[in-house]
Parts: structure tokens; C-alpha cells; sequence
């Protein structure tokens, strides 16, 4: 499909462009050096100048390091290997700046603490320990491209061996969410195509007819194996009584033209979050319910790789949502109670908010704010056993985080973060702007990701299958093509990889039986993994199933 067919403009391409090239705080920081064209549009040029921000660690190397380390890190005749090999003095980011700033001079390394300032030493820093781990910020970072080989026999971990299982395959090269039923079925959805049901043994419906509308824009940016646009269909959850009731929940980014003052200035579509619910009978979507939605006037063109889009239910019915930074420009609104973007919201099941919400009250907010100050939530759980609220969430580069959410909590973006932006450079957005804030107001996240995995979805396992993973977070990746598990006590915190070198793992659940359901995206279609342990296998999906499995597909079932 191309881009023209559907009416999208260059200046939707450099927009998308400029997300994948370094988010709004590369942009931001580009848009003081960089002076904007013709009614503030963005020109090729301007694009090349972000590009040449973006690749500033990568010169700095080549200028710098190369000649001793080799173009590649792996070594050269004046100096070791950087990848493939331990470092004598550590490879994390803070060892690896002492390590460029201070030198070995004894060694013939020199210090480059006062031939480069401190944030040219954090870039190459980060570029080492990138490098290391396999992630590259250069044309193939997003990894969507590279093989994917489903490991065959046993994978070993510290504390259960699993095999992985195939559900289903040939799914949409790009699918956000699944949900499994108790009938053994599962919903899954397809970003640009919309909800489908996949049975016990393994075969696709088709698409559910009447589900909210999305758009295939198949807006590819170059060298990137990546598609991006707006009017995405993000996740789908049951409600908690789905089999009394019947609600399915749904959260997608509502699309529009010509609606709203930015979408005719800048002469192109805008969306933004909303979430409904309804029910399916017969193969189709019914009885649909607007849970949550905003006005017009806070759409956007920015796209909806930033938009959050998660659901998760707690043990009383209430309903928690994350939407990310999705006004783009200058981070807008995220601190702010009267703006829908960068926040965790709370509701009853029906949309009414409830009483006790934090913000309840205060002159100008959005009363059904949970917490605030949040870049791109990729996961959201609830967990039923101690009652804490958990998030995921994207960093720039470095800073991914694990929060726990409390109520009424800052969780500290854009004043705050433990990254750096993608062009290797500190966050200065407070300074700027001339922003004064305490760090004692800002919630730290429980774990932080340095070099960025690309975190995403997650689940605090809660099953059967492996009994030592109780309470642990199983923690997907995109980059990084890992799954972590994740353990969090007294004793501090343990973070192991499960599986490295997978698939992005866009999504992670937990069946039934206590499997743990993987949803893998890839160039070739996606598909949906399950993880199964190696003694006492649980029971097939379709031995667990009910007589009604797929009935939703049915005529006269899903009416309750």
C-alpha cells in the first residue's frame, strides 16, 4: 500500500520520521538549532539535520575509538575488543563513562575527560553498552526484520525448564494485545485490522464485524521495518464477570480529518484514545458502550506508537487505562491535570468515576487521573493477591521503567528520567523551561533499564505451571527480543532473562491452566507462543476447554 493512496502527506512521513528518530525531546531539542520552515512545516533538510543528531554518538566513536577498538568494537591492534568479551573494569553505563573519562594512561588508553564533555562521554558510553547487548539506534534498530527461530527442545532457567509451543501463526505482521477466555478461546487484536478470536486448536475467525474502525496506512519509514499512522486498535480485555455479562473492552485511538483546529492547520488526520465496550454474537460486535473518550480539541497528528492503549481490571471492578505522550510537541500536557495525556486513569466498569479517585475535586483536573507523568506505558497489571498496580513503560534512551502506581503519584516525565535522549544527551527539560520541581515529589520507578530493551507488556505470574515464578513479573521486550523474569522482595531485586534473542514480544498473558502466552511480532506475521513447563505439563488448551468454546462465533450466544 502506499502512502499517497491514502491521502497522507510528506509532512505526515517527517512526522512520523521524527518518533522513530529520537521521540518529541530529540525534536524539542532539534527545534532550537533548527529553524522551522514555511508556516512551521518540516523540510527533508530538517530531517537530515535530526538524522545527523541521531548518528552524533556513532561519529563520535568512529572519530574517537575506532582507530584502537576497531569500526566494528571487536577489537584492533592498539586495543581490545568492546563486544563479545568482558571488560576488565565493567560494562555498565556508569563504569563505562569512569572508564573513557578517567583512561588507563598506563595502559596507552588516554582520558577523555577534558578533551569531551560530559554528555559526549555518556553518548559513547551508552553506544558501548548498546553495542554490547545487540541493540542498534542506526537504520535496523527495531529488529522486526531479523530471523525468527522458536528455540526447538528445552530452554533452562534458573528456576523452571519450559518449552515454547505454537497456538497460532499468520497473524498480522503487527498485533498489540491478547486475551485469553475461559472457554480456552482467545482474543487477539490486530492493530490495523481489527479483533479476531483464535480457538482451542489453534484456527483464526475472522475479523470481527463492527469492531471501531482502523486504518492500514501502512506508513513504512525508511529503513526501519516499521509501520506507523493513527487509528490503531491497541488492547482488549474481558470484563472480570465476562462469562455472566458478556462485556469485551476494547482501547483504540478514534481517527478523524478536517475535526479539530490542528487537523486543518496541518492538513492531515488526528486521533486519539478511546476506549469502549460491547459484545460479540454471531462473528459480530454489539451493544457497544463509550467507556471513556475526550473532546475533539485534544486529538492529535502525533502517532500512535506513543499512545499507551493498555486496560487492566482490578479485584472491585474498577477499570485502569494508560495513555501515553501522545500530544507530541514539547511533551505537551503531561503535567497537567487538565490535559488526558501521559496519565493512568481509573473508572468504575461502566465509565462513572469513582469517588475516591486522587484528583476528585480539584479545580481544573480530569477527575478520573490516577497518576501523572508518564512517557509511553507499554503494560498495566493488576495484581489480585497484594492489590498493587503495576506499569511498564519506554524510556528515551535508557530509563525503561517498572512502576508501581500508587494514587495521586508524579512518576516524573518530562521532568525527570534516568535515560538520556536518543541523541546521547542529558534531559534538560526543566532548565529550559525554567521548571522547579523537588525530586522528593517525583515516584522513582521500582526497576530501571539502562541500556533500553524496549520494554513492554507483562503479567505478575499468578498460576500453576510454575509455582516458583509466584509473584514474579514475566516481562517482555521489543528490541531486545528478550523475556525477563522480573522478582521483587526484600531481598531486592532479581532480574534474570528467561529466553534472549526471541521475537519482540509485544504482548505477554497468563492462560488458565498457568501457561504463559507469548504474542511475537515479526515481518513474516505474527503469532502466539505458549510457554510450558517441562514436568507436570498442564492440560492442551482444547482438554481445558468448555463445550462452548468459540461460541461467540455462534449464533444467539454472547446476549446476556
Amino acid at each position: 500500500m502506499g502512502l499517497m493512496k491514502f491521502g497522507l502527506s510528506i509532512r505526515w512521513l517527517m512526522l512520523a520520521l521524527l518518533s522513530v528518530l529520537g521521540g518529541c525531546a530529540c525534536f524539542q531539542s532539534a527545534q532550537q538549532a533548527i529553524p522551522p520552515g514555511e508556516g512551521g512545516r518540516l523540510t527533508t533538510k530538517h530531517i537530515e539535520q535530526l538524522r545527523a543528531r541521531w548518528a552524533a554518538p556513532s561519529r563520535a566513536y568512529a572519530q574517537n575509538c575506532a582507530v584502537c577498538h576497531g569500526d566494528r568494537m571487536a577489537g584492533a591492534a592498539q586495543g581490545s575488543a568492546l563486544v563479545g568479551a568482558d571488560l576488565r573494569h565493567g560494562d555498565s553505563i556508569d563504569a563505562l563513562i569512569r572508564s573513557i573519562g578517567e583512561g588507563y594512561p598506563e595502559r596507552g588508553m588516554p582520558s577523555f575527560g577534558g578533551m569531551r564533555d560530559a554528555d559526549e562521554i555518556q553518548s559513547l558510553a551508552a553506544l558501548i553498552a548498546e553495542q554490547r547487548l545487540g541493540y542498534d539506534y542506526g537504520a535496523r534498530h527495531m529488529r522486526f526484520d531479523e530471523p525468527l527461530v522458536i528455540p526447538p527442545g528445552v530452554v533452562a532457567s534458573t528456576l523452571h525448564e519450559f518449552r515454547l509451543e505454537t497456538i497460532v501463526e499468520g497473524l498480522d505482521q503487527l498485533p498489540y494485545s491478547i486475551a485469553p477466555l475461559a472457554d480456552g478461546s482467545i482474543l487477539v487484536t490486530e492493530k490495523m485490522r481489527g479483533l479476531r478470536i483464535i480457538s482451542p486448536s489453534g484456527e483464526k475467525s475472522p475479523l470481527i464485524a463492527g469492531t471501531p474502525r482502523v486504518y492500514p496506512d501502512d506508513l513504512a519509514i525508511p529503513g526501519q521495518s516499521l509501520v506507523l499512522g493513527v487509528g490503531f486498535l491497541m488492547d482488549v480485555i474481558p470484563h472480570p464477570k465476562f462469562e455472566e455479562n458478556g462485556w469485551i473492552y476494547l482501547h483504540f485511538t478514534e481517527r478523524c480529518e478536517d475535526c479539530n483546529e490542528r487537523s486543518r492547520r496541518e492538513g492531515r488526520p488526528v486521533s486519539m484514545n478511546k476506549i469502549v465496550r460491547g459484545r460479540i454474537r454471531a462473528g459480530a460486535w454489539v451493544d457497544e458502550e463509550v467507556i471513556w473518550s475526550t473532546g475533539l480539541e485534544n486529538y492529535t497528528s502525533h502517532p500512535d506508537v506513543d499512545a499507551g492503549g493498555r486496560l487492566a481490571f482490578d479485584d472491585d471492578g474498577h477499570l485502569f487505562f494508560s495513555i501515553g505522550k501522545k500530544a507530541g510537541d514539547w511533551d505537551e500536557g503531561i503535567q497537567s491535570l487538565g490535559k488526558p495525556y501521559g496519565k493512568i486513569y481509573r473508572l468504575r466498569d461502566d465509565g462513572r468515576i469513582p469517588a475516591d479517585n486522587p484528583f476528585v475535586g480539584t479545580a481544573g483536573a480530569i477527575e478520573s487521573i490516577w497518576t501523572l507523568g508518564h512517557r509511553n506505558p507499554q503494560g498495566l497489571e493488576f495484581d489480585l493477591v497484594t492489590g498493587q498496580l503495576w506499569s511498564t513503560e519506554h524510556g528515551q534512551r535508557g530509563g525503561d521503567e517498572i512502576n508501581h502506581l500508587l494514587p495521586g503519584r508524579n512518576y516524573g516525565w518530562p521532568l525527570h528520567m534516568l535515560g538520556m535522549r536518543y541523541d546521547g544527551t542529558s534531559n534538560d527539560f526543566a532548565e529550559q523551561r525554567g521548571i522547579e520541581f523537588d525530586l522528593e515529589d517525583i515516584e522513582m520507578p521500582v526497576v530501571s533499564f539502562t541500556p533500553s530493551p524496549a520494554i513492554s507488556s507483562f503479567v505478575v505470574y499468578r498460576g500453576e505451571a510454575f509455582p516458583r515464578w509466584q509473584g514474579q513479573l514475566i516481562v517482555g521486550t521489543l528490541r531486545g527480543k528478550t523475556l525477563y523474569r522480573v522478582a521483587v522482595n526484600g531481598n531486592g531485586i532479581e532480574r534474570k532473562p528467561l529466553m534472549t534473542n526471541l521475537a519482540r514480544i509485544r504482548d505477554v498473558e497468563v492462560d488458565r491452566d498457568g501457561s504463559i502466552l507469548l504474542l511475537v511480532e515479526h515481518e513474516s506475521g505474527a503469532r502466539i507462543l505458549r510457554m510450558v513447563p517441562t514436568t507436570s505439563r498442564p492440560p492442551s488448551r482444547e482438554a481445558i476447554a468448555r463445550p462452548s468454546a468459540h461460541a461467540l462465533l455462534r449464533e444467539g450466544t454472547g446476549q446476556h
